[in-house]
């Protein structure tokens, strides 16, 4: 069986999305498959991981309970909904519109008491609570504003600029793009595409990889390929961002490109290179073995790219 083939095998999650990206099937089969992921696997787990007060783990950031593991956790209500959209849940479903709605009344972040999607302080975070906002349907017009003024002088983002960072960080202007790309959706601001070109132009100027004053691999983490990303920047995540935007591969994405290639594996699968943190609803398979989001991924960006899925 070839790589396409198993895929097809995995969670609704990941079969809609071969469907639409790899196999350009027919729309309405695409939604149908699509319509299975807050009922079935991997998206319905997440669904039904929130608790009786409309929320997940009782936070929006941080769990009320203390974690099991060592690390981040990753159960409270941000990070969830941030993988339901990772999956793929159509917003439109009741079960995703009653939690969103139940979030929006009841859950407010550990910074300040602020009400969920009036956003955070940091700009890592509020990246993701844009695109979720988005993706749901919500307002994210003040959060936005807020990202945009917090550019820095390189074109990026950082979270610790509060801190005195002078720097952008990897990590954070993946996120930030991210969410301006979506915002684009919902706004004709030329404010808005600008500054997501800026941070575009920060990583490629950086061969999405590399430091600008030294050509050195800031973290290890870059070249390891994870789902989900968390608050991680990694090459694969960077390409699945150009490929979204509808960007032409270009040779500042070159040694991206080919650390992809590189991984994989003989028979035509990708490995999960690493997990972030610690407690999670589900588990996307174990680190070391071929991982469907992983490949789905890379064989999606390498199609962009103008590989042949199945060589």
């Amino acid at each position: 069986m070839d790589a396409i083939g198993w895929l097809l095998e995995g969670d609704p999650a990941i079969r809609w999305q071969v469907m639409a990206d790899l196999l350009d099937e027919d729309p309405d089969a695409v939604a149908r498959e699509r319509a299975r992921v807050a009922r079935e696997g991997w998206g319905a787990a997440l669904l039904a991981a929130r608790g009786p007060d409309g929320q997940w783990a009782g936070g929006a950031h941080f769990p009320k309970a203390e974690p099991t593991l060592p690390g981040q956790p990753w159960t409270s209500t941000a990070h969830v909904l941030t993988e339901l959209r990772l999956l793929g849940a159509d917003p439109a479903d009741e079960a995703v519109r009653e939690a969103v709605a139940d979030v929006k009344r009841v859950t407010r972040w550990e910074y300040d008491d602020e009400p969920f999607f009036e956003g955070e302080v940091e700009p890592c975070i509020n990246g993701a609570l844009v695109t979720n906002a988005v993706y749901y349907g919500e307002d994210a017009a003040p959060i936005v504003e807020r990202l945009l003024g917090e550019r820095m002088a390189d074109g990026g983002w950082n979270c610790e600029q509060e801190q005195g960072s002078v720097r952008s960080s990897f990590d954070t202007t993946i996120a930030v793009v991210e969410a301006l790309a979506a915002y684009e959706a919902v706004s004709d601001d030329p404010r808005v595409r600008e500054a997501r070109a800026s941070g575009e132009q920060y990583l490629l100027e950086r061969d999405l990889l590399r430091r600008k004053s030294t050509g050195e691999i800031p973290k290890p983490s870059y070249t390891q390929l994870a789902f989900p990303p968390r608050h991680e920047y990694d090459a694969l995540r960077a390409l699945e961002h150009f490929r979204a935007v509808g960007a032409m591969p270009e040779e500042s994405m070159r040694e991206a490109i080919d650390l992809l290639h590189a991984k994989r594996r003989d028979d035509g699968t990708w490995a999960l290179d690493v997990k972030h943190g610690g407690d999670a609803v589900n588990d996307y398979g174990p680190v070391g073995e071929p991982n469907r989001w992983i490949t789905l991924k890379a064989l999606r960006v390498l199609r962009w790219a103008g590989h042949s899925l199945r060589t």
